[in-house]
């Protein structure tokens, strides 16, 4: 992976904003959609120069990238195939959710290239569904994963989200269970957050109460040792797959490896610099018509804060960290930090594997944030 790229197209229309949400993205605007695939199709033509080396992942994600429909988006992968040297066997992931597929579309996206499917199921449970403005039924996510399943795609990954309002224990090991007994093969499992300027906040903020943290931190744990008995391997702090399953673009992100982005707001880590596209359809527009680069932001990433994205970005995950990868990558000394990891290990946050990787365990997970800012301490000071 290390000598590969990966391709993130970012596709900003959704047919209604959740309550939660954050994410750059448009609702009702549909009629920019020609438009839009008209600039995505000259930026990626734009940067391909640029882009010498094999890609092994291409990602679509939104908003909801199904929405476009599949001649659009048929029509996107081709122009990547077209432009970059995409490997044969390169994951190819597209996010929908299950109201904007069809049997007809899956069939054809599938014959097209796609290889991997991302539905955002959320919950099993209609009344939660509704809860935050989940456009989608219960019903319609079965419907759309056998879809899937009869149009040959073998890599299905379904999001869940837990500490939705109203969520109780029992209603949640409802959704895990069915979420399972649909034969994905991936399952990303999401504590709710609250982000600002969303309906969602607005709402907590007018009084309605929202599963506490200690609700969540046992969603969290049940979801481990659930999923861990069901066959799901647990590879970072929100996602458990089957073996052979990880999704190789999200580790690209953890480990650091180089990726493009393409659309507004869109990041791109490559050639040892930092870009970000405007995080607005507007501005992107404008810039790829002017023939420019649709950057914001650009700026190169220091030794220094290559070691500090190791921790950050590697303890998110199960494989953790390693005395000498990190000595020969940032010519640093490891004891101020294993010392500090030993302290968490006495407290059930991390542990030493047999091959001498430290990583943080289910319960350091959930306060890893803290665990990992103390790490970063000593990292400066070392």
């Amino acid at each position: 992976m290390g000598d590969k790229l990966g391709l993130y197209l970012h596709i900003p229309f959704c047919r209604s904003k959740c309550d939660y949400c954050d994410f750059y993205s448009l609702a009702g605007q549909e009629v920019r959609m020609d438009s839009y695939q008209k600039a995505l199709l000259a930026h990626l033509k734009q940067a391909a120069p640029a882009a010498r080396c094999p890609v092994d992942t291409v990602y679509l994600g939104g908003g909801t990238p199904s929405l476009l429909g599949e001649k659009r988006l048929l029509a996107l992968l081709a122009a990547v195939k077209k432009y970059y040297k995409v490997d044969r066997d390169a994951e190819i992931t597209l996010e929908a959710n299950p109201d904007s597929v069809s049997p007809k579309m899956l069939a054809k996206l599938r014959a097209g290239g796609f290889n991997r499917l991302s539905l955002g199921m959320q919950s099993a449970l209609d009344g939660e569904l509704r809860a935050v403005g989940r456009p989608h039924t219960a019903e319609q996510t079965v419907q759309a994963v056998a879809a899937a399943q009869k149009a040959k795609f073998k890599n299905i990954s379904l999001d869940l989200i837990y500490g939705l309002p109203g969520q109780t224990m029992d209603s949640w090991r409802v959704t895990l269970a069915r979420a399972v007994d649909l034969g994905p093969q991936h399952l990303s499992c999401y504590g709710l957050k609250v982000e600002e300027n969303t309906p969602l906040a607005r709402r907590a903020e007018a009084g309605e109460v929202l599963p506490d943290d200690d609700a969540q931190a046992d969603l969290y744990l049940w979801t481990v040792d659930f999923l861990e008995n069901a066959g799901f391997r647990q590879y970072e702090i929100s996602n458990f797959a089957q073996n052979g399953f990880e999704s190789r673009h999200n580790l690209r992100y953890w480990l650091t490896r180089p990726y493009l982005g393409f659309g507004p707001g869109a990041h791109s880590d490559f050639g040892g610099r930092r870009y970000a596209c405007p995080r607005d359809l507007e501005g992107y527009l404008a810039s790829v018509q002017a023939g420019s680069p649709a950057v914001e932001q650009e700026q190169a990433v220091s030794l220094e804060e290559r070691a500090a994205e190791y921790l950050m970005l590697r303890l998110r995950t199960a494989a953790g960290i390693e005395e000498w990868e990190y000595r020969r990558s940032f010519f640093r000394e490891f004891e101020p930090l294993e010392r500090q990891l030993e302290q968490y290990q006495s407290r059930g946050w991390a542990e030493k594997t047999a091959l001498g990787r430290w990583r943080l365990t289910p319960g350091g997970f959930l306060v890893s944030n803290q665990l990992i800012a103390a790490l970063l301490e000593h990292q400066e000071q070392s």
